[in-house]
């Protein structure tokens, strides 16, 4: 039986030690009640809500699985008595904009509270998390009449939304998108399609589904700029928001999947559905981006929630299973054998997890206070920095941080030996539900092009200079600066994060001479590139984590066990985990002969 208990010591110490959260909130006037003590009392109650409603339902949903019949979809038991709690509770509008009964907190405490209850449940936690995007497209391209119609009952969580980009014959290539909008006459659509892998497309939470679909209007232009973008609810409404009759939107089937089972993944057949055009036509996948870009943040957020459970029950785990004697001498003589947390490579699994999990939570958590500057900043120069650092770091968050999570929960099972395999453990869960997090949202190949081939050589490194500008000034500071009593146990951190950075810096501008004269090294360095990217983004904030460590040890603390063991950790990282960007560096620099010279007809026989 899976365990978990939210981290609310390592998400303190982020938000007050290491991120600066308090003096962050400070700078937005509407931001005034997101106190401490608040905060700290909203993140206990929503320990509570994940650790004993949420986490029961993990297994047993992913046993039941959810039924489908005559269009309709039931969730597994127990899901709709959480869902009602979690809307009774203003978990849905806890940072939402009071305009539309929003409670007004900073956006970052709603990506906060989605980990804890996506680590405790992440099927359950996909029905409300899908909405979030539909909320924020809605907010930023919707006409007035538009957010008054939806963004009230999307914010009490009495209706929830979609995205509906994915077809049959297209999945990443967009341009391929058949759907089509006829026009009424009336400043509404017909919406004729199919759409497939439509997470919480259909179920029974809530009574209304908001869909925001992707589709052509009549004679628009071949390709990506011809795809419009669209609102289409399932059920019809009046104007005091008052269900009416059914839509054209019929679930065709859901989808018998690897994982995530408790989330049921629809296909969505549109059939003269009404619908409203939200943004300027042919505009859609420009307006679609606001969603995007949230939503491979939550994906992301997906390893870090599989990393955070798997390895809070292989520890617990490692520290009861008894299996021969430590290699350095007996440690329980009382006992038959040893815990095998004794063991080096025992001890290496679980430290890897930890590491990939407080420093993921460190990346998502950087991210969150971007997103936070971006909606609410009057200073437009702050919004379009932030903005353009968020464009840089989210396909480095979601491809690095779900491949580590893959990684992740297999070295749970690991941990776990021949145990790990059955299900009652729930380890094997944690792999096959992780495993959708790199491919939903674009695979990690479609991000490491992002990466490398548009927000590097199309913008000529510019934003990765500007991100490693802000690195190593922290470096240089953190080990030069006299001011600093901890530059020389820093300088383990500094000096191999410094030069990692400077790598960094050549590798791109190399992979750029070279794309010129064969385009297919973009291809073949790209995945690796984006990794050692990861690995160096990582190695940021676990020096920014030891660097606050330090500090808080020189003071008067309580749990100084805590902030030990954060150093040991960083150590542990650098060492063990962040040498892995050497052969990384090596493989992205590879000619792509060897991937290319083997025609399709030979692979075929190979």
């Amino acid at each position: 039986m899976l365990s978990y208990k939210a981290p609310l010591n390592d998400i303190k110490f982020l938000m007050e030690d290491v991120l600066d959260f308090y003096p962050h909130f400070e700078k937005f006037p509407e931001f005034e009640e997101a106190t401490p003590d608040l905060i700290d009392a909203i993140f206990q109650e929503c320990a509570k809500f994940c650790e004993n409603e949420l986490l029961p339902l993990n297994q047993s949903a992913d046993k039941e699985g959810c039924h489908f019949e005559n269009g309709e979809v039931k969730t597994p038991k127990g899901f709709k008595a959480a869902y009602e709690q979690y809307v009774a509770g203003g978990w849905q509008s806890l940072s939402h904009g009071l305009e539309y009964g929003g409670q007004g907190l900073p956006p970052s405490l709603g990506l906060i509270k989605s980990e804890m209850m996506g680590t405790a449940n992440w099927s359950w936690a996909m029905y409300p998390g899908l909405s979030h995007g539909a909320m924020n497209t809605i907010d930023l391209h919707g006409s007035t009449k538009q957010k008054e119609k939806y963004l009230t009952k999307l914010t009490e969580g009495t209706w929830t939304g979609t995205m509906c980009l994915t077809e049959p014959q297209c999945g990443t290539d967009l341009g391929q998108v058949k759907t089509k909008a006829i026009p009424n006459g009336d400043g509404t659509y017909s919406i004729t399609g199919t759409k497939i892998f439509i997470s919480a497309g259909e179920h029974d939470l809530t009574d209304n589904i908001i869909h925001i679909v992707l589709a052509r209007l009549p004679d628009a232009p071949e390709g990506t700029r011809g795809i419009s973008l669209f609102i289409v609810p399932k059920m019809h409404s009046d104007e005091q928001g008052n269900i009416t009759d059914r839509n054209g939107v019929v679930c065709g089937s859901i989808e018998d999947k690897m994982g995530i089972k408790g989330s049921a993944t629809a296909v969505l057949n549109f059939d003269n559905a009404i619908g409203e055009l939200i943004g300027p036509e042919n505009k859609g996948l420009e307006c679609m981006f606001t969603f995007m870009n949230t939503a491979r943040i939550g994906t992301a957020l997906q390893g870090i929630c599989a990393t955070e459970l798997s390895y809070q029950n292989a520890l617990e785990y490692a520290k009861e299973r008894l299996s021969m004697r430590a290699l350095s001498g007996t440690k329980e003589p009382d006992k038959v054998a040893d815990p095998i947390i004794c063991h080096p490579d025992v001890r290496k699994m679980l430290l890897t997890q930890k590491a990939f999990a407080e420093g993921g939570r460190a990346m998502i958590y950087y991210a969150a206070k971007l997103a936070d500057t971006i909606e609410h900043s009057k200073d437009e120069k702050a919004k379009k920095r932030a903005d353009y650092r968020l464009g840089f770091i989210t396909p480095i968050l979601k491809a690095f941080l779900t491949e580590v999570g893959v990684e992740s929960a297999n070295l749970g099972v690991q941990v776990f030996g021949g145990h790990g395999y059955i299900k009652e453990w729930g380890m094997e869960q944690i792999v096959r539900d992780v495993r959708i997090s790199t491919l939903y949202e674009g695979t990690t190949g479609i991000q490491a092009l992002d990466l490398l081939g548009r927000k590097i050589l199309l913008s000529r490194g510019k934003s990765l200079k500007s991100f490693s500008m802000e690195v190593l000034g922290f470096c240089k500071d953190k080990s030069m600066i006299s001011s600093n009593p901890h530059k020389r146990q820093m300088n383990k951190f500094i000096w191999p994060l410094s030069k990692a950075v400077a790598n960094w810096q050549q590798c791109s501008v190399r992979l750029a001479m070279k794309a010129k004269k064969n385009r297919d090294y973009v291809g073949s360095a790209s995945v690796d590139y984006l990794m050692y990217s990861g690995y160096v983004v990582m190695g940021y904030f676990w020096a920014q984590m030891a660097q606050a460590s330090y500090e808080k040890l020189a003071g008067e603390v309580e749990n100084r066990d805590f902030y030990r063991a954060k150093i040991k950790t960083a150590e542990f990282y650098f060492e063990r985990i962040f040498p892995r960007i050497k052969s990384l560096s090596a493989t992205m620099m590879a000619d792509p002969k060897s991937l290319m010279q083997l025609d399709q007809e030979l692979l075929s026989f190979l």
